[in-house]
């Protein structure tokens, strides 16, 4: 059956997969032998893991794995079903009460992956006499989910408020629809959210935020960037991960309960999937536990973080933008990164090379990011690896 698609329909696959492989652009799936944490094995070596978003270590916390093994004894391995349908469990709507109040705000609505949340939450919000402004840097979820939308797409300039502005106060849509990420996922800086709720405010704008990168990492109490600078309430529409720095997986969105509702009726992403697995929520629950019993977790990976920061700048890579435990080192060519990767990877160092579509073109790069169960050896120890590396692939 393969050997009859290679040659027929699917037969021009090997020359394109041949194409991405010359450009240094080809993927592959390579599995871990161990389970997530700081040290990793991988093709039975044993690798310092600094490419995870396991962000407070939580992902082999023994109570997120407890409480996972509890939640699908008792409410079972699956869902089995949408919510919709017979998929509504008890440990979905305890899991929601919590992430609201995380969140702070009135409901909150789980989705099956931050993935599902931004491909859905778009298009339910607005329709064809509408539009939708996207910071031109967003998480490719919320790329596909403007493009799935019967909105009008406008992209602005990497945390632009003038251009915004100006794009904003020249719409003549019925609604308006500004989308950004909190933090950025491939540069660790954060979005102007101060100045973005202002503008909203002043256009009739709803402001949608993906807090993917901020959950449990920044705010008081871990509840993302809105609330480490008090705008949880002026925030239409809050979006966090469960799968980072809670170390489980899911996502939610929380806002007003109108909100949650409407999204119950209307994003499809919600309506046509199988809910998350008991499992999954109980491990989140206790995660959210963690995060308010060990506070000292997010103190951790934030000293990490200002160590590693420090020494990149002194290798030559600015960081002063930077707020999460995400370490852009910029190469430019696919290829220089790879080898990079491959070569910190000699050296015991796992570090992925990013590439495009994910990064612009001629902004490969590795992505360094750090968990609160590193120690500062391994944060000394990869920038002396890599000092050797970028020696060995000049730019």
């Amino acid at each position: 059956m393969s050997g009859a698609g290679a040659g027929g329909a699917l037969g021009w696959l090997p020359g394109a997969l041949a194409g991405l492989e010359e450009k240094g652009l080809r993927r592959e799936l390579e599995p871990l032998g161990s389970m997530q944490g700081p040290v990793v094995e991988l093709g039975g070596q044993r690798l310092v893991n600094l490419c995870s978003n396991d962000y407070l270590g939580l992902a082999a916390h023994p109570r997120v794995l407890a409480a996972a093994a509890e939640a699908a004894r008792a409410e079972g391995a699956g869902a089995g079903a949408s919510r919709l349908v017979c998929g509504d469990l008890p440990v979905h709507r305890r899991l929601e009460e919590r992430l609201a109040r995380l969140k702070g705000k009135e409901a909150a609505l789980l989705f099956s992956s931050g993935y599902h949340a931004n491909a859905g939450v778009p298009a339910a919000l607005t329709g064809k006499d509408d539009a939708i402004f996207s910071d031109v840097l967003n998480h490719a979820s919320i790329v596909d989910g403007c493009r799935v939308s019967f909105a009008r797409t406008v992209r602005y300039r990497h945390r632009d408020l003038d251009e915004l502005s100006d794009l904003l106060a020249a719409s003549r849509a019925r609604r308006k629809l500004v989308v950004t990420d909190a933090v950025f996922s491939m540069d660790g800086d954060a979005a102007p959210l101060a100045g973005l709720v202002e503008l909203c405010e002043r256009h009739g704008a709803m402001l949608y935020v993906d807090e993917a990168h901020a959950t449990g990492l920044l705010g008081a109490r871990g509840g993302g960037l809105c609330e480490e600078l008090g705008l949880s309430d002026r925030v239409d529409v809050v979006m966090g991960t469960l799968g980072k720095a809670l170390g489980s997986f899911g996502a939610v969105v929380a806002g007003s309960r109108l909100l949650c509702d409407w999204l119950v009726s209307r994003a499809r992403t919600f309506v046509f999937t199988t809910a998350l697995p008991p499992a999954a929520c109980g491990a989140a629950l206790a995660a959210l536990d963690v995060l308010e019993d060990e506070p000292e977790r997010r103190a951790r990976v934030a000293a990490l973080g200002a160590r590693m920061k420090a020494g990149l700048e002194r290798l030559g890579f600015p960081m002063g933008e930077v707020v999460a435990p995400i370490f852009p080192v910029v190469l430019g060519d696919e290829r220089r990164a790879l080898r990079a990767s491959s070569l910190l990877r000699e050296r015991g160092y796992l570090v992925r090379a990013i590439r495009p579509p994910t990064v612009p073109a001629g902004t490969s790069r590795l992505r360094i990011t750090l968990s609160a169960a590193h120690a500062p050896e391994q944060v000394d120890g990869v920038l002396a690896a890599l000092r050797e590396v970028l020696e060995l692939v000049p730019g």
